[in-house]
C-alpha cells in the first residue's frame, strides 16, 4: 500500500489535479470519452425516444382534430336534418290547424243557417198568428163601433137607436 502522504508529494506541490498541467492530457481523453458516450446515448437513445413521443403526440392530436371535424360535420348534418324535420312538422301542424279551423267554420256556418231557418220559420208563424189576430180583431171592430154608437146616441139624445139604423150609418161611412 502506498502512503497517502507520498502520493500527495508525488502529485505535485499540494494543488488541485485539475490545475496540474501534467494531468491535462489524461483528463482531456476522459472528457472526450464521456462526451462521445453522452453524444451517442443522446443521439441514439434519448432524442429518438423523445422525438417518437412528440411525433406520436402530434399524430394523436392531428387524429383527434380530424375526428372532431368529422363529428362536427355529422352534428351539423344532423342539425340540418332536425331543422328540416321541424319545418315539416310545423307545416303539418299548420295544415292540421287550418283544416280544423275550416271544419269548425263550416260547422258553425251550418248551425247558423239551421238556426236562421228555424228563426225565419218562427217569424213566419208569428206573423201569421198576428195577421189572424188582426183580422179577427178587425172583424169585431164593426160590432164594437156599433155598440159604442148605440151607447153614445142613447146617452147624448136620451132616445135609443136601433141596430139596423147604426149598421146603415156605418155602411154609409165605410
Amino acid at each position: 500500500m502506498a502512503d497517502p502522504a507520498a502520493g500527495a508529494a508525488a502529485a505535485g506541490a499540494g494543488g488541485l489535479p485539475q490545475f496540474d498541467l501534467a494531468q491535462w492530457p489524461g483528463q482531456m481523453v476522459w472528457v472526450l470519452v464521456i462526451f462521445a458516450a453522452l453524444y451517442v446515448l443522446f443521439a441514439k437513445v434519448f432524442v429518438p425516444s423523445v422525438g417518437g413521443a412528440i411525433d406520436a403526440r402530434e399524430a394523436k392530436i392531428a387524429g383527434d382534430i380530424a375526428e372532431a371535424r368529422r363529428l362536427k360535420g355529422e352534428a351539423e348534418a344532423q342539425a340540418k336534418a332536425a331543422a328540416g324535420e321541424m319545418d315539416e312538422a310545423r307545416a303539418r301542424a299548420r295544415k292540421v290547424a287550418a283544416d280544423a279551423k275550416a271544419q269548425a267554420r263550416s260547422a258553425a256556418a251550418k248551425r247558423r243557417a239551421e238556426e236562421a231557418g228555424r228563426l225565419a220559420k218562427g217569424f213566419e208563424e208569428a206573423e201569421m198568428q198576428i195577421a189572424e189576430a188582426k183580422n179577427e180583431a178587425m172583424g169585431h171592430v164593426r160590432a164594437i163601433a156599433a155598440g159604442t154608437a148605440l151607447a153614445m146616441i142613447e146617452r147624448l139624445t136620451g132616445a135609443a137607436a136601433t141596430t139596423g139604423e147604426v149598421d146603415l150609418a156605418l155602411k154609409g161611412r165605410a
